[in-house]
């Protein structure tokens, strides 16, 4: 009698498995999210809203919208100033391409992307770009919630939103902790101090910090974070002067801190639905109408991703880059990075 071999899944199979699921599951909450905006919305005066926005804020708003990521590029150019001078338009138009990227492919695929085009360009060891994207994200997220904590002390926020901001505050704050830890501690201690024994991409990764972290460029980069922060707030404001909305300029700042909030979980691409869902409820918060509030979102949607994708594109297309190429070779670059044991 033979006892029935079971199947091993392997842990690639499983890896895509879960990110598939995440991707499905995403994608259902963005059509719950649309089809709660689109409903009951009056989509019908929607193109008289538009006639007659004023279009002189319009313009302001997509002016604004498009030259908010030239801070982006600085920041970056200036944290990776340790180990190398980076032109200023390679690391903006980096950037570009992977906003673009993450309005095309899921599971914020940009962020890769942008990375492994910069190493690529420059020459500079990808893990090193990985390691500058690290250290973007955690000012982000201390800035973000030094903006959540004004919010909440100027509106009732929704419960959930309250909740979710708290525990986004809790992993920040430890990993903000783990990061300077990795960036003043030496390796030796790192692992010491969780008994872990860390695979090699780690070390890697550890060191790049530790070469970032002691520089005076990163003080100058985490300034800049929080211009980059409050220049958000700014095409919002303007589109809501151009639609001649009643509601306060703390609309726009409450409306920029959920956004980038939400924007944290996966979303389909485009960030279509949880996007309108949002930016509706804050105004509805603020007292506007529900339906001006659910076409004011579509609007604002169209104004400040419409503008990122045309750049993106023209980026892309200035470079002669091969998006879906570029997307696989970053993939398998971080999946290399991460066999080494």
């Amino acid at each position: 009698m033979t006892a029935k071999t079971v199947p091993i899944r392997s842990p690639e199979r499983t890896k895509k498995f879960r990110s598939w699921a995440i991707i499905i599951l995403a994608n259902l909450v963005s059509l719950i999210c649309m089809t709660w905006v689109l409903k009951d919305a009056g989509l019908q005066k929607i193109w008289g809203e538009v006639h007659h926005m004023r279009w002189n804020w319009v313009c302001l708003a997509l002016v604004c919208d498009g030259s908010v990521y030239l801070l982006h590029g600085l920041r970056w150019q200036i944290l990776l100033r340790p180990v190398k001078r980076v032109p200023f338009m390679q690391s903006v138009i980096a950037i570009y391409v992977g906003l673009f990227t993450n309005e095309v492919f899921p599971l914020r695929a940009g962020e890769l992307v942008r990375c492994f085009l910069l190493a690529k360009s420059t020459e500079i060891p990808v893990s090193v770009t990985f390691a500058s994207a690290l250290i973007e994200r955690i000012f982000d997220g201390i800035w973000l919630m030094a903006c959540f904590l004004i919010t909440l002390h100027m509106g009732k926020l929704p419960g959930v939103l309250v909740k979710g901001g708290y525990f986004l505050g809790a992993l920040i704050v430890v990993l903000g902790v783990v990061l300077a830890y990795a960036m003043y501690a030496k390796q030796q201690s790192l692992d010491a101090m969780f008994g872990i024994a860390w695979p090699k991409w780690f070390h890697t990764l550890i060191e790049d910090l530790h070469l970032i972290g002691h520089s005076r460029y990163l003080y100058y980069a985490f300034g800049i974070s929080g211009l980059y922060m409050m220049a958000q707030i700014l095409p919002i404001y303007c589109l809501v002067q151009a639609n001649l909305l009643p509601v306060p300029w703390m609309a726009s700042f409450t409306m920029m801190v959920l956004l980038r909030l939400s924007s944290v979980v996966p979303q389909a691409p485009g960030n279509l639905g949880a996007f309108q869902w949002v930016a509706a409820r804050t105004l509805m918060m603020f007292g506007l109408g529900t339906a001006l509030a659910k076409r004011f979102s579509l609007i604002l949607w169209a104004v400040v991703t419409l503008p990122l994708i045309v750049i993106g594109f023209f980026a892309i297309t200035m470079e002669g880059l091969n998006l879906s190429h570029l997307h696989r070779e970053a993939t398998g670059a971080a999946k290399d990075r991460r066999k080494i044991a």
